[in-house]
């Protein structure tokens, strides 16, 4: 590993720390400026010292120093995995911006699955914030191909780039919000929620529409083989249970990213 991915990975660590924030925070509508990280059980505020990203877990056990409330596992496993990714996001692209996108999308996809598997909802800040974002990087860090080959040939390689990224996230969201109300209207219930749109939109920003269709289609497989073999096992009643298809959706973007063939 290089020296420029261990900086990146150490970073990563940093916001993935602040990541667990927003996962908590984001769903129930609170602030991630105030107040300060603290016991959800005492109340306590937690010192810089047990605030170690990853080893103040597992030196602390896993418990509040002042009323040794479990904490729960999700803090180190999102603080390790977004390290992780944002080493990999750099000795995949180098210290470049294509790198800083890849590592953007990881920590938004990162913050959905976890906010998802917890809550069920997919808080604006990351799915809206996302599509933004993508946009944004879009342009500074172009992706060849796509339709704007066809439709501006000739252009800047940003512009068509932008555009390839907004007509993505329109296209697969529009797309999605149709296949969900024709289940609605075919089953009599909701089958996907328009949080579930939106983090679809976000995902076509960043990776553009061919990966963005194979995410979609990597992610329902695995939520039918995974979440329907959970329901199996679990006994759980399958027209009533929700599946966290967003999280399978997370996992399938971050796969789609980072392992492209």
């Amino acid at each position: 590993m290089t020296l420029e991915a261990i900086v990146a990975a150490l970073f990563g660590l940093l916001l993935g720390s602040f990541l667990n924030v927003c996962i908590w925070r984001w769903p129930r509508d609170l602030s991630v400026a105030w107040p300060g990280s603290h016991c959800s059980a005492c109340g306590h505020a937690i010192a810089a010292y047990d605030n170690i990203p990853v080893l103040s877990y597992f030196l602390r056990r896993g418990r509040c120093r002042h009323c040794l409330a479990a904490f729960s596992w999700r803090y180190p496993t999102v603080e390790l995995l977004t390290g992780l990714f944002f080493g990999a996001a750099v000795l995949l692209a180098g210290p470049t911006p294509a790198a800083a996108k890849l590592a953007a999308f990881a920590w938004l996809q990162i913050g959905l699955i976890f906010a998802d598997l917890e809550t069920r909802l997919l808080p604006d800040q990351f799915t809206i914030g996302g599509i933004v974002l993508g946009i944004v990087f879009s342009a500074l860090a172009p992706s060849p191909g796509g339709l704007s080959e066809f439709i501006l040939p000739g252009a800047r390689p940003w512009l068509m780039s932008l555009f390839d990224s907004a007509f993505t996230a329109a296209f697969a969201s529009a797309s999605l919000f149709l296949i969900g109300v024709i289940y609605s209207r075919v089953r009599h219930r909701e089958g996907l929620g328009f949080g579930d749109v939106k983090m679809v939109a976000m995902i076509g920003a960043f990776l553009g529409l061919a990966p963005t269709l194979m995410t979609v289609f990597a992610g329902s497989l695995l939520g039918a083989v995974v979440g329907l073999g959970y329901i199996f096992l679990s006994k759980k009643d399958a027209a009533t249970y929700q599946l966290p298809f967003a999280s399978f959706l997370g996992i399938a973007g971050l796969l789609v990213a980072f392992f492209p063939k």
